[in-house]
This record gives structure tokens, sequence and C-alpha cells, in this order.
């Protein structure tokens, strides 16, 4: 994650994650990312079931012959992450709400000492379930939404889609529930991003991930679809811009990008050219970053059990945590792949290898150029960078 508004906006400083050591299990969540352990934030796909039909799904959500994990095998699971010391657990699917037994879920990780949150089309969410969630302790609700009304209701593949996510950020900010929106950006929607500033400015909303288009599953028909480089650079720009716009209103809405990590050096190459003082201290906290955390700082639980680098990349299975506790599964050193993404700045090729800012990066995402290239190595297609701005050499001073 690339937050625009604690690098660019100054929300945040150096200091304040080196005041805890850097260490996860102590770092409040606006600072999980500067972490030095890395101890991975999992996303559990709770469920396959979804009662929405997205064109963008990662996880091509159908009916499947394999039995989503038991309440016995989830409870299992989240004492499993707990004793590894994962400071996050993330209650995703297709649509986690389709679980009956989400909520007792949620509250058995936060009283294993997990920070729970759940990522939702909020269709579902009324007054009694946003109630029902707040009980449990949840951290935050992420609530996916596309654009506003005519193009989320195309992206979701149902009337109506809009009007009800909307009606559970509502019902959800009106229980107390720390909200957030999620929105994945591609050129159908692209043209939408002034108009949901607006709405977290008219609703209040505190926060939003905008995330780059990955091409695995619905997702890898929309390839052709995602912005080319000079429209990815505008993006930063639009986005900052807006941050701006909302910081003048009074509205500090936390902005952050997720899943193409060339946006933290966009970012500060930006600031430098504006002369931006505090250039230098963001540099710092990228560097903390590490940039993509695929295998080493998120990781994801597939409804089966299947364990994945992240939740993009199902056709790489780690383990079952059927059959192996996470832990033993997540340190594997007999897993030649695995080991790899944990150091997957000594394996990335082409002009990753030679890019200044791979520290920073981390290589960028490593499934977006596997479904493009059919090597997991290759340069991400995605890096909007020129060659000039990624060339060897000593980082200018801001």
């Amino acid at each position: 994650m690339i937050g625009i508004s604690k690098l660019y906006m100054g929300q945040i400083e150096a200091s304040d994650a080196l005041r805890y050591g850097r260490d996860s299990a102590r770092l409040p969540s606006h600072l999980l990312q500067f972490s030095k352990d890395k101890k991975p934030v999992v996303i559990w796909n709770v469920t396959q079931k979804c009662n929405l039909s997205c064109r963008h799904c990662y996880a091509d959500t159908l009916e499947s012959s394999d039995p989503d994990l038991s309440f016995k095998e989830g409870k299992k699971l989240i004492d499993d992450l707990s004793a590894f010391g994962c400071p996050v657990i993330l209650f995703s699917g297709g649509e986690p709400l389709l679980r009956p037994d989400l909520p007792e879920l949620a509250a058995y990780a936060v009283s294993k000492g997990l920070r729970a949150v759940i990522s939702t089309n909020g269709t579902l969410i009324d007054k009694k379930t946003a109630a029902k969630l707040k009980n449990t302790g949840l951290s935050y609700v992420g609530i996916s939404i596309d654009g506003l009304r005519e193009v989320h209701d195309r992206f979701r593949g149902r009337s109506g889609a809009f009007d009800d996510a909307m009606n559970g950020i509502r019902v959800c900010m009106n229980a107390g529930l720390k909200v957030g929106l999620r929105f994945t950006v591609c050129r159908k929607n692209a043209v939408e991003i002034t108009g949901i500033f607006k709405l977290l400015r008219d609703e209040a909303i505190l926060r939003i991930c905008i995330y780059h288009l990955v091409y695995t599953g619905r997702g890898a028909k929309l390839a052709e679809e995602d912005l080319n480089h000079q429209e990815s650079r505008a993006l930063m720009d639009t986005l900052i811009e807006e941050t701006n716009k909302l910081y003048a209103f009074g509205l500090k809405t936390e902005v952050l990008t997720v899943d193409n990590h060339c946006d933290g050096p966009y970012l500060y190459l930006k600031m430098l050219r504006e002369g931006n003082p505090r250039a230098s201290k963001v540099l710092e906290l990228l560097r903390m970053n590490g940039g993509n955390s695929s295998g080493l700082g998120v990781a994801c639980v597939s409804w089966d059990g299947k364990v994945h680098p992240d939740q993009f990349w199902r056709n790489k299975v780690l383990g079952n945590i059927r059959d192996k506790s996470f832990g033993e599964i997540w340190t594997n050193t007999k897993n030649s792949f695995l080991m790899q993404l944990k150091e997957k700045k000594k394996h990335v090729a082409g002009r990753c290898a030679s890019c200044r800012f791979l520290d920073i990066c981390g290589g960028n995402f490593r499934a977006r150029a596997e479904a493009v290239t059919g090597d997991a190595w290759a340069p991400d297609p995605a890096c909007y960078l020129n060659d000039e701005e990624i060339r060897k050499g000593k980082f200018e001073s801001a």
C-alpha cells in the first residue's frame, strides 16, 4: 500500500514507526506497513459464494465442489495465525457475509489478539448486521465501490448494487464502525475518480483504497482495459490533487493505492520536482515499507484451506491448513518458490533488476508479471516509471 495522505500530506513521520520499534505486534494499524518483521496480514476467503457477479473479481467466484472450511477449522486457523504472530486477519470471499458464522469467527479472532477486518460488497449489511459486526470488535469494514450508480451496477452485474452498498456504508458508520471504500481502477471507470472523491466528502468517509487491476480470476479478461503508463501517471496526479482538495475541505481521509508499488517512487519523484522539503522523509518511509510483500507480509487462505502467496496467485499453492499449521507452511524452507518470494529482489529480471528503486517497490507485482509473460520474475508490465527515472545512481537530495 502507498499512502498518499500519509506521505504527501505529511500525516506520519519515520519517527512514528520507529517509536514502536517497527515490531508488527506493537504497531498501530495505520503504521503496520512500516513493520520490520513483516508478519503476514492474512486474507481468508471464507467462502467462494457471492451474491454478485463482478467483472474484475480476482477469485472468479463460482460454486465449487471443495467445501468451505468449517467453523471448527476456521477457529483452528485463527489459533494458528495468532500463535504465529499475524497482526491482521481480513475476512473476504466471495461475499463473506454469506457465511452466517462470520460474526462469531470475527469475534473469536479479536479474542485471540488479531485485528479483524472485512472486505465486502456491502449489499447485505442492514442495521441489525452492522450492530452485530460492531459487537464483534471488528476494526474496519472495506466496502467495494467501482464508480457511481450506473458504472458500479454495470461492474457488479446487478441493478441496485450501488444503492445497497451505500446503505451498507451508512448503517456501518451509524453503528460506529470504521468504514472505507475499495475502488479497483481500469479504463472503464477511471473517469469516476473525481465523483468518488466527492462521494467521500459528502458522506464523510475517512478511508479509500484505490486498487490497480491485477489480471487474475475474471480480471484476466480485462488486461486490455488496464490503464496504460501515461494514464497511470495521470491517475496518480489526480489522486494527489483530489487528496489535497479533501484536506483543504477539512476532511482528512486516508487515501492509499494498492498493487502497483511504483506509485511510491512516482510520488517521491513528484515531490522532488515540486521542491517539497519532505521528499527525503518520504523516501525513508518508502524504504521501510519495502514495496510488494507477496509471500512475505501478505498471505491468502482460500475457502478450502489452500495457502497462497497473496489473494491473486491462485495457481501458487504453498500448502493446506487442513494438513499443516499456517506457520509450518509459511516457514517451509523446502518450498523453493516461497523462499524466493521472501528474497524476491534477488530474483527479479530485466529492468527491475537494475532499477534504483528496487528496495522501495520490492519488484512490484509478480502475479501480474506472470499473467502477462508466463515468467514470475519478469518485469511487471504495469510499472510506468521510464528508463531515466529508474536508472542506477545516487538518489537526488531533497
